[in-house]
């Protein structure tokens, strides 16, 4: 299905029964967040939100995407797997053998399919382009500013169009924008992204780089500006396919690149290579921790149109689950079938946790037919495209359901001996990973779970045991035996205070080492007791904070089986030498949260919720953005 509009969208979502609207005030600086941020943590991702009074001409729509079935509305199916079973028959139809010229004749309505996805420029102006402002001024806009250590305001959802200088392929990236005048941003694009490479083609020729910011129209295009498109495929394209309706582009007005029609707002201006560099950020980002600030491009806008009764999209991102995290499962269930049909045949399933925030841990399941297949796919996906940021991936065998966390900690359980199935390795890694010694290159650790022989398997687990011992244990503030005691998987989780100068790695070899631990096959050491009841956060906190290479270790007992001791704790202590800054995690403030609760029963968001912060609190270290645990 293709939307006409944004506001076409939101009309749907509204008699859906998926849209709350709020008439009263909010504040774009932090209010808006903290609303969102109690709403997109309800089970199933709660409401879209479209805050209709900002303080400004336009209303902001955010967590349109945060569900399941939001995010399968905006992308026109009832069920994201419709999408793969798409793009099953069409490769199947344009790459199966032919026999006869009838057969290869067969093929032609296929391709007439295809064409009709094709975007098109066309004459004239879009709607985007109804309302002109040649003295850009983003005063005017309700941008957010999302957490209290955040830089300052930020644009979340923008479709950044560039063009590659020699061979004028168009790109269509999601960069982060920091406002820092009335009429100039950041560009926030990394280095392993197409539109931080078009750049560099314009700093050798010391040309200024045109760009183009769309916001909003058809939610196809934001989820394409979003995926990980091959290099000098089109995104708009890939909306096309989505929406199955072409895109129609248009001009814009100062600059020679073109955009959708139908957006909302269209932020258009140039990036100059002669330009110093700006220090942008803080961000709290999807990693549910803060971004730390860095040297940017500086991005000019020279002019901003948009339609008239124009809608602000904007997300926001933190501890997940949030919006983010329903757009990294569309990616996931869209883009399986192109790696299985290009790359991986024995692939059966992949599956990116919220946990691990999309790059940071991957479970893939597989038909082995041969010795070392696992291994092969391992290698495949470490090589492809932005799978090269995984750190953690496990290989599991055909029975598992990817989606049952419980069942993946019990095959890895039973059937890994971690000398023989752990394979650490290292590479590049994502700009936001903060645990790695090296900027954006640090450990991965490969999982091989698929054999199947049940060699650890361990049964009648004597808790009492454990839980006097570990209560004794001088180094030890708190543990969680719920995977013992509730399911029989022998992976312990502790917390110690490294305040107190605790050497953590210590602590997890004495563990590993004693007699009335011999049951136990995993320890991990968190450096917080107040989230040991949540197994969710512990693997977030754990996804995060972990560089295989540093912090696992595989620990010979007396009986001889390879215990894992996995230090989570941060390094940000002084007894850590952490080379880098390590950044906070992302928390709202007290004040925004009293000011919303204050304001709550005026909003119309039914029963009373509380802010997801007050939660977090602990895991907050100082009063800014740079985590402030060195003694």
């Amino acid at each position: 299905m293709a939307f006409s509009s944004l506001a076409h969208f939101v009309q749907t979502l509204e008699q859906q029964g998926e849209l709350i609207r709020i008439k009263e005030f909010v504040d774009p600086v932090l209010e808006i967040a903290e609303v969102t941020s109690r709403i997109s943590k309800q089970p199933k991702g709660g409401k879209a939100l479209l805050f209709e009074n900002t303080g400004t001409s336009f209303p902001v729509l955010i967590n349109a995407f945060g569900s399941d079935n939001r995010i399968a509305l905006a992308l026109g199916v009832h069920n994201l797997e419709d999408i793969g079973g798409r793009i099953h028959s069409l490769l199947n139809q344009l790459t199966s053998p032919k026999n006869s010229i009838w057969e290869k004749l067969s093929v032609l309505p296929t391709l007439g399919k295809v064409s009709k996805w094709m975007p098109v420029v066309v004459n004239g102006r879009g709607v985007c382009q109804e309302v002109v402002d040649m003295q850009p001024n983003f005063n005017l806009l309700p941008i957010l500013k999302c957490w209290p250590f955040d830089g300052g305001r930020f644009i979340t959802l923008p479709m950044v169009n560039t063009r590659d200088e020699e061979s004028g392929v168009r790109n269509v990236g999601m960069y982060r924008m920091q406002v820092f005048e009335e009429n100039l941003t950041g560009m926030h694009w990394h280095r392993h992204k197409v539109g931080a490479r078009h750049f560099e083609q314009y700093k050798k020729k010391n040309k200024p780089m045109p760009v183009a910011v769309a916001l909003g129209g058809d939610p196809a295009y934001t989820y394409a500006a979003t995926a990980p498109m091959p290099d000098n495929m089109d995104e708009y394209l890939l909306a096309g396919f989505l929406r199955q309706k072409k895109v129609r582009l248009v001009k814009c007005l100062t600059v020679d690149i073109e955009v959708p029609e139908d957006v909302d707002f269209v932020i258009e201006g140039y990036v100059d290579p002669s330009d110093d560099l700006i220090w942008e950020g803080p961000f709290g980002d999807h990693t549910g921790f803060y971004s730390l600030a860095d040297w940017y491009p500086k991005f000019h806008v020279t002019c901003i149109t948009h339609r008239k009764n124009a809608i602000y999209p904007a997300t926001l991102v933190g501890i997940p689950p949030m919006e983010d995290a329903y757009i990294a499962k569309a990616t996931e269930r869209i883009f399986l079938e192109p790696i299985r049909a290009t790359m991986l045949p024995e692939l059966d399933d992949m599956v990116l946790p919220v946990e691990g925030v999309a790059h940071n841990i991957a479970l893939i399941k597989l038909k082995t037919i041969f010795p070392g297949q696992a291994y092969k796919a391992m290698n495949a996906l470490w090589g492809a495209g932005q799978m090269m940021f995984n750190k953690f991936m496990v290989a599991l065998p055909s029975w598992v359901d990817l989606n049952n966390n419980l069942q993946v900690l019990k095959c890895i359980s039973d059937y890994v001996e971690p000398k023989q199935d752990f394979f650490f390795s290292k590479g590049p890694l994502d700009v936001l990973d903060h645990s790695s010694d090296t900027f954006a290159f640090g450990g991965k650790l490969f999982i091989d779970a698929t054999r199947n022989v049940v060699s650890r398997k361990v049964e009648d687990i004597e808790v009492e045991k454990i839980v006097a011992f570990l209560n004794e244990y001088k180094d030890i503030k708190g543990f969680n035996l719920e995977l013992i005691s509730k399911h029989q998987i022998p992976i312990v989780v502790v917390s110690v205070s490294k305040f107190e100068g605790v050497v953590v790695k210590n602590v997890l070899m004495d563990l590993c080492l004693h007699q009335k631990m011999a049951q136990v096959r995993s320890i991990v050491a968190v450096d917080v007791d107040a989230i040991l009841n949540d197994m969710n956060i512990i693997a977030w906190f754990t996804a995060s904070n972990v560089d295989p290479n540093r912090d696992i270790w595989i620990v010979d007992s007396e009986m001889g089986d390879g215990k894992v001791a996995i230090d989570a704790t941060r390094k940000a202590y002084a007894s850590d030498n952490f080379p880098r800054q390590w950044p906070n995690v992302v928390v709202m403030d007290g004040q925004t949260i009293s000011n919303v609760n204050s304001k709550w029963d005026k909003l119309g968001m039914g029963p009373f919720i509380e802010s997801p912060s007050a939660k977090f609190q602990c895991l907050s270290m100082g009063k800014g953005a740079i985590a402030e645990g060195r003694e």
